[in-house]
């Protein structure tokens, strides 16, 4: 849920809601009187969202993705671990 504000509130307590959109990933939308209403959104949430929509840009990626998380939620395939996956793909460091 996010947190509803004017730009009157938001500009008077600045620090706080961005306490809050930091700590709690909370958003807040500041609405301004005669212009657009404007989010307030922590950065690395921001980079995240991004990320998504880069990756389902692509339909192929898309179906994809949504396919493997189909997958992971129906619990059909035992975990597969790094080390199994590096032999598996020929990565793993050979020691003498």
């Amino acid at each position: 849920m996010s947190i509803q504000t004017t730009y009157t509130q938001a500009r008077a307590n600045l620090a706080k809601l961005c306490d809050e959109v930091s700590e709690n990933r909370e958003i807040v939308i500041i609405s301004r009187r005669d212009a657009a209403d404007v989010a307030l959104i922590d950065a690395t949430e921001l980079a995240d969202l991004m990320e998504t929509s880069h990756l389902l840009r692509s339909p192929k990626n898309a179906k994809r993705l949504i396919s493997a998380l189909n997958r992971a939620l129906d619990h059909d395939h035992e975990p597969q671990y790094i080390e199994a996956l590096k032999r598996e793909v020929g990565l793993e460091e050979k020691t003498e």
